[in-house]
């Protein structure tokens, strides 16, 4: 299996965040992209996960100083946007498509069955912090549906069997 598990920072380590030279290097290799600075902000925020793992208070205000932004303006953007957490995630986030493709193909099913074996909702973690469940809108795998988005990578053509296969596989470290 390829799924990395997330790395990341704990909350301590990110209330007040200031970028060492290689991200604020980076940062500035992605605004030279955009023609304007706000246009930036998404894949800049997308560095600032890929990073920390999430994005706290202290890297919503860094990303705003960075940008000439408020703060305000900055998680207003985070908050919107399913794709930032927003709370340090678990190893584990399973994106489960909720949409009708995946619902008629088996994706409801699927939903019950996590729900059932994880112990968990959508927007939950497992008591040990391996996996958490979030319900999204349509990641575009129609033609293979029932899909789970597990961090990274997606799984298509899901039965309740190979999802146990997989979480198996997952929490073995495979």
């Amino acid at each position: 299996m390829t799924t990395c598990p997330l790395v990341v920072a704990p909350p301590e380590t990110t209330a007040n965040v200031t970028f060492d030279k290689t991200m604020d290097d980076r940062i500035g290799e992605v605004m030279r992209r955009y023609p304007t600075r706000r246009a930036a902000l998404l894949p800049v925020l997308w560095l600032c996960q890929e990073r920390f793992g999430w994005i706290s208070p202290g890297v919503i205000s860094a990303v705003a100083e960075r940008l000439g932004d408020s703060p305000a303006f900055v998680d207003g953007v985070v908050s919107f946007y399913t794709m930032y957490h927003t709370s340090p995630p678990a190893r584990y986030v399973l994106q489960v498509c909720t949409t009708l493709s995946c619902s008629v193909c088996g994706g409801r099913e699927l939903v019950e069955h996590l729900k059932a074996k994880l112990g968990v909702g959508f927007g939950e973690k497992t008591p040990d912090g391996s996996f958490q469940l979030v319900g999204v809108q349509c990641l575009g795998a129609c033609g293979n549906a029932p899909v789970i988005q597990v961090n990274d990578d997606y799984y298509e053509n899901l039965t309740p069997q190979r999802l146990d296969a997989m979480l198996d596989e997952l929490r073995e470290g495979r």
